[in-house]
């Protein structure tokens, strides 16, 4: 999940320089969200291997 953040990131940063403005705004949207997902997805596993739960 974190690769994909990474690249859509690099996507958006390539495109913002090449002057590509929609694009760049789709991937830097879509990098946002991936990383909120996988964020959550760490804290949940990070929960439940502790046992807490």
């Amino acid at each position: 999940m974190l690769y994909w953040t990474v690249i859509f990131l690099i996507i958006a940063l390539v495109a913002g320089v090449l002057g590509f403005g929609g694009v760049s705004s789709a991937a830097s949207g879509i990098a946002k969200i991936l990383f909120v997902i996988f964020l959550v997805l760490f804290l949940i596993s990070l929960v439940a291997g502790q046992g807490w739960i």
